[in-house]
């Protein structure tokens, strides 16, 4: 990322949501998006997702270049690249879990099979189960297990842990480092929970639309390590 801005509006209603963001990801890094709410973290996470367009300034991906891409081409993105776990599973009810994961694999490439991304999460004993069967963590584990099958590069979580209770939440927390470690899957986790950043190999900071410190962790911590 170079120099991105975005900025919802115009005029005197004008939101600057990004404000000059410079940033680079390694291949396999695992970074923590803290900041309060409004601090752009959101927006920063869909502009890399394809999600969303940024007003100005750069963003490249390997030899993709999102800032001017068509919608076709932010498409193939999205299917070819990344996959997104957001705070709320948005499972098809009507679906088990195998469904539910298995559909992701008629638009991928080269898709993992369905009962190794259900291992991967240790749900391949529920795959037979309806969502309404399901805890919230299972449910996410559903939705990472959705997002992992297509074998993306990168990983996109938005408050993954937002909606679950702390021991629920670890459990999934362990999940996305298992991702990250085992299958080399780059991984940016959005928290408003400071010590999920223990887990990082750097915590960068939002305030305002900007980047406000980027930390390095002394020593990176397993999700059985954190409290909060």
């Amino acid at each position: 990322m170079r120099d991105l801005c975005k900025t919802y509006g115009a005029g005197d209603t004008a939101v600057r949501a990004l404000r000059h963001v410079d940033l680079d990801v390694a291949s396999g890094e695992f970074i923590v998006l803290l900041g309060a709410s409004g601090s752009g973290k959101s927006t920063l996470l869909n502009i890399l997702g394809g999600l969303d367009r940024p007003t100005s300034g750069e963003v490249r991906f390997l030899d993709h270049r999102l800032t001017d891409a068509s919608d076709d081409d932010l498409t193939r993105y999205r299917r070819e690249h990344v996959g997104f776990v957001f705070q709320f599973y948005n499972l098809i009810p009507s679906l088990t879990v195998r469904e539910n994961v298995a559909l992701v694999t008629d638009i991928a490439s080269d898709p993992m099979p369905v009962d190794q991304a259900l291992a991967l999460v240790a749900l391949a004993p529920r795959r037979d189960h309806f969502p309404a069967q399901l805890s919230g963590g299972e449910q996410q584990r559903v939705a990472i297990a959705r997002a992992i099958v297509k074998r993306p590069q990168l990983l996109l979580c938005d408050e993954p842990t937002g909606a679950l209770d702390y021991v629920t939440g670890k459990l999934v927390l362990e999940v996305i480092a298992r991702i990250n470690s085992e299958l080399g899957t780059t991984a940016i986790v959005i928290t408003h929970n400071a010590a999920i950043a223990g887990m990082a190999d750097r915590v960068v900071r939002l305030a305002d639309g900007a980047i406000a410190s980027i930390e390095v962790p002394p020593r990176r911590l397993t999700p059985a390590e954190l409290s909060w």
